[in-house]
């Protein structure tokens, strides 16, 4: 009864979704889902996340496999279909490397389960699982030292060119002068630097030397604004 679903009134499907079974497509579907979610763990995976995205991304292969089966086997299906996803836009808020790459992940096992190769769909799932969590646990591609911002305020008589560089060549590897902009009614001015310093400890000596040249007006020392991953 249930497998008259997968035949098409206009008996002209020769495609995949013609030969299915019910059970065969209730197998594919719950592999999908278990798959699905499995990749969004990955995703979570010491990673910042919405609730939204983590969904969608559960719930993508379990979509993609319904297309391929309706599509697979049925060129003009599979031209249709391709003309109706050039034409989607999606207008939302740029995605960062992973949050791409979680979704051709996805897609890929979508595909898997979408034309029955079930095992090869769990087999890709826990390689890339596994290589996702070593590549996240292990140092690869992490900064060695992280820069930070050193924000010194000093007053508006003292040329800051070169003003601390002294102390820079002693507490830092490297230093750079990023923005210079005024505040207080013009009065004093804010030097914003990247330093990258040659030891933890000297970030209190680093800023209780400049304190003695600026007039002991405000200082503050912390991380840079990471810039987002995109491809």
């Amino acid at each position: 009864m249930l497998d008259s679903v997968f035949t098409s009134i206009f008996q002209t499907s020769d495609g995949l979704a013609g030969s299915v079974t019910s059970g065969d497509f209730l197998i594919c579907c719950i592999a999908s889902i278990v798959l699905g979610c499995l990749c969004a763990l990955t995703y979570m995976f010491k990673h910042d996340y919405s609730k939204n995205f983590v969904v969608t991304l559960a719930l993508m292969p379990l979509i993609v496999q319904m297309v391929i089966t309706l599509v697979n086997g049925n060129i003009g299906a599979g031209i249709a279909v391709m003309g109706v996803f050039n034409l989607v836009r999606f207008r939302s808020i740029p995605g960062s490397a992973k949050d791409i790459g979680s979704v051709f992940f996805a897609m890929a096992i979508g595909l898997a389960t979408g034309m029955g190769y079930l095992t090869l769909a769990l087999l890709f799932t826990v390689i890339v699982g596994i290589a996702n969590v070593v590549y996240v646990l292990s140092p690869f591609g992490k900064k060695k030292e992280p820069s930070k911002l050193l924000k010194v305020t000093i007053p508006e008589d003292l040329d800051y060119t070169g003003v601390f560089d002294d102390l820079f060549e002693r507490y830092t590897t490297s230093h750079e002068l990023v923005e210079v902009r005024t505040t207080n009614m013009g009065s004093l001015f804010q030097l914003d630097y990247q330093v990258n310093l040659k030891s933890p400890e000297d970030e209190k000596k680093l800023i209780d030397d400049i304190r003695c040249r600026n007039g002991n007006l405000k200082i503050s020392c912390g991380r840079m604004v990471a810039a987002r991953d995109t491809l």
